[in-house]
């Protein structure tokens, strides 16, 4: 599936996209993700409000582009009739274009799929194991309803709904949402190697922790350069502490100095990567393949805007986490890419 969505993806891009839900439901699906996740993926997918009533006196559950429940409604927009169960997608118009017409029917199929093997609504365990705000007993009850030990180190791993994976990973998973929007949640056992294009792997930890590795893991989605697996380890204590700035905060100035930068210079991003990662001007210099009189030079540009010495003691951290919270707040690794060049008014659209 995933070399013939690479091949499409060269020859036509609607095909493209088509694919990417198929896939992104068989992932799903493959996780034993619940109603929940699977509207939420439907939702995130579509960029409309997506909804289920599974029977004709049931109640109906509608699920926001964030992943989050909403208020029971009547069906309306795109809606299916299967077996008795209604589903729906609350688009603008009641004509399901491509990319609609493949969401819905996979939803259908997913949602079949989940009923007919289990009767009661699954629990959200994995919306509360990294819930930072859910009391920490509940957390942990939760890990352990999903059949996590005590005593064992496991690991969260992210990656955004459309993520390609090479290597699925063995433990429980949901979609669950996030400050940043809807993401693929799996929990594994700390030594694990799954593989996705793109993926955040958090910190090892216990069940007490587990929503810290989520929190660590997110941090690392949104730094992943595409196609990579980007990991909390390489980080060291630097990915807690992005961990703890929320997504919404204000840049500081060292942040507005580094997004000034980028603005400012082409050169900027591939420089400041390369002064993070070097011990002078002259190994940024090689990192970045030029001359060490331009390196130079622009070490004092760096320097002038920042109005701190980027290679000298504190200087160097500061730095580093400017630049890390840039990233993350210019992060476009949890976007679709563009499938075509027809607009439609969702993530599907170009």
């Amino acid at each position: 599936m995933q070399e013939l969505l690479g091949r499409l993806r060269q020859l036509d891009p609607t095909a493209s996209a088509s694919l990417r839900v198929i896939a992104c439901f068989d992932e799903l699906m493959a996780g034993g993700v619940g109603t929940d996740g699977l509207l939420s993926a439907a939702a995130a997918l579509s960029g409309s409000v997506v909804g289920v009533r599974r029977a004709e006196n049931a109640p109906e559950i509608r699920i926001g582009t964030q992943g989050e429940r909403l208020a029971a409604a009547a069906p309306t927009g795109i809606v299916r009739e299967s077996n008795g169960m209604t589903v729906w997608i609350e688009a603008p118009s009641t004509d399901a274009g491509p990319n609609e017409a493949i969401i819905i029917e996979r939803l259908v199929l997913a949602l079949h799929v989940r009923y007919d093997h289990v009767d009661a609504p699954l629990k959200r365990d994995i919306s509360v194991i990294v819930d930072h705000d859910a009391a920490a007993e509940d957390r942990v009850a939760a890990a352990r309803r999903r059949g996590l030990e005590d005593g064992v180190a496991y690991r969260v791993v992210v990656a955004p709904l459309f993520a390609l994976w090479r290597t699925h990973p063995r433990g429980p998973e949901d979609v669950v949402a996030s400050a940043v929007g809807p993401v693929h949640v799996a929990i594994v056992a700390a030594d694990a190697a799954p593989v996705a294009s793109p993926l955040g792997v958090g910190i090892a930890s216990d069940l007490n922790d587990l929503d810290l590795s989520f929190r660590t893991a997110l941090v690392c989605l949104r730094l992943a350069e595409p196609g990579t697996v980007s990991r909390a380890d390489d980080l060291g204590g630097l990915a807690e502490i992005l961990a703890d700035t929320p997504a919404n905060a204000r840049p500081d100035r060292d942040e507005a100095a580094v997004a000034r930068l980028v603005a400012a210079h082409a050169w900027a991003p591939a420089t400041l990567d390369a002064l993070m990662q070097a011990g002078s001007v002259r190994e940024a210099a090689r990192l970045a393949c030029i001359h060490h009189s331009t390196m130079t030079t622009r070490v004092a540009v760096i320097a002038d805007e920042l109005g701190i010495a980027p290679l000298d003691g504190l200087g160097r951290a500061r730095l580093a986490v400017a630049v890390m919270r840039h990233r993350m707040r210019a992060s476009r690794a949890l976007e679709l890419p563009p499938p075509s060049a027809k607009t439609s008014g969702h993530p599907l659209s170009a």
